[in-house]
């Protein structure tokens, strides 16, 4: 019993792949143009592939969480990639393992028997998936890592190249091989591999570098069902364009309200992709000037919801003690940030692409085998991408 789920042990090699930004519009485009066969082929042989719903915000560190807990952000803890810790006053990145408040699907299996391993592609979620002594792997920092539960040195050599660099378009499928030379060398029970969307987060579907993506995904799928595994595939959040940026502490300083600080949960080290621009925002303010600023945000063109921190506790399940006195949303073309002072967008190139809003929130889910009632009706009327681990070891027919 793993969160009040109980999992079966893996009776195949079982994969999940979680695509960091794999907004399910780059699939579809994908599959039109034929780029990607062998997935196609799986899905025709009775492979499933429907739309699912991530947590909110649609940010990277919560869904990640939530897809290896089977839980949300108000169990596990992490309702961000970036906080504003009550205690010291500071935003403080939700990277380390003591912010998770729920064990891992991967640890639980672990103690019960399995060979399990997690591979990230951002070293930034290393640590918190590998939380339980769960063997993790980063393919950013894979020149400077081992893994002595497997007794295995030089992960690069192991794979037989240099890791990629963070910005460039392949670190996800380093992730991959990755995972696939752990196996081939020991075999693996439970692997999870999660991507970055740097590729995302600079093109849409169709763009080159996006085609070489998804190409080369599934060519590595390819060689992971020759290996035997079965395959499960969601995303953490989807990806758009944002050609319009509210800066809200320059809102509520022309409101009037002073008091407020504004936290953008977006925020990570990884700037060129966003700027720690999304859409979604925290606002800490106090009593005396919250209803005031929930006016002035509320009454702005592409905010689309502001919701107190009770209401957000409940409504996005978030954890009360981790989180804004308000919770503020923004349409699909919108993104929120601090003050145009604080953001340096010269990384930013071409335009800005970012996701964290309610439009971002649908996400793929596939798993590579026909799944048994009553999982099938349900997965055809939309799940989570939480539920991934439960479809891949319980509802496999």
């Amino acid at each position: 019993m793993v969160n009040g789920r109980e999992y079966r042990l893996p009776r195949q090699p079982t994969v999940v792949f979680t695509i960091d930004g794999g907004d399910p519009r780059y699939l579809d485009d994908a599959f039109s143009r034929a780029l990607m066969p062998h997935l196609k082929t799986v899905l025709s042989n009775g492979g499933v592939y429907a739309l699912g719903r991530g947590c909110m915000p649609s940010l990277t560190n919560p869904n990640n969480l939530s897809i290896v807990t089977g839980v949300s952000p108000s169990l596990h803890g992490v309702p961000g990639n970036h906080y504003l810790d009550p205690a010291s006053g500071e935003e403080v990145q939700l990277s380390d393992p003591r912010f998770l408040r729920a064990p891992t699907i991967h640890a639980a299996l672990q103690a019960a028997g399995a060979r399990v391993l997690m591979v990230t592609a951002k070293d930034k979620l290393r640590r918190l998936l590998g939380t339980g002594e769960v063997p993790s792997v980063s393919a950013e920092c894979a020149d400077r890592l081992e893994l002595p539960a497997f007794h295995l040195g030089n992960v690069c050599e192991l794979v037989g190249r240099p890791n990629p660099g963070i910005y460039d378009w392949d670190l996800s499928q380093y992730a991959m091989e990755i995972g696939l030379a752990v196996h081939r060398r020991l075999g693996l029970d439970l692997l999870y591999v999660s991507l970055t969307d740097y590729v995302q987060h600079k093109q849409p579907p169709g763009d080159t570098m996006a085609d070489r993506f998804f190409q080369r995904f599934d060519e590595l799928l390819a060689e992971y069902a020759r290996e035997g595994f079965l395959i499960g595939i969601t995303a953490d959040h989807g990806m758009n364009a944002k050609p319009r940026i509210i800066y809200l502490e320059d809102v509520l300083d022309a409101a009037g309200v002073s008091t407020a600080r504004v936290v953008l949960p977006i925020t990570d080290p990884y700037v060129v992709h966003h700027g720690a621009l999304g859409s979604f925002a925290w606002v800490h303010v106090g009593d005396a000037q919250l209803e005031r600023a929930r006016q002035a945000i509320a009454a702005l063109d592409g905010v689309e919801e502001v919701y107190s921190r009770e209401e957000a506790a409940v409504i996005f399940e978030h954890p009360t003690d981790r989180i804004g006195d308000l919770s503020v949303t923004a349409d699909a073309q919108t993104a929120l940030g601090k003050s145009a002072a604080k953001h340096d967008l010269s990384a930013i190139g071409n335009g800005l692409r970012s996701h964290g809003g309610r439009h971002e929130q649908i996400v793929p889910i596939i798993v590579s085998r026909p799944l048994r009632e009553p999982y099938a009706s349900q997965h055809a009327a939309g799940v989570r991408n939480a539920d991934i681990h439960e479809l891949l070891l319980n509802a496999v027919a």
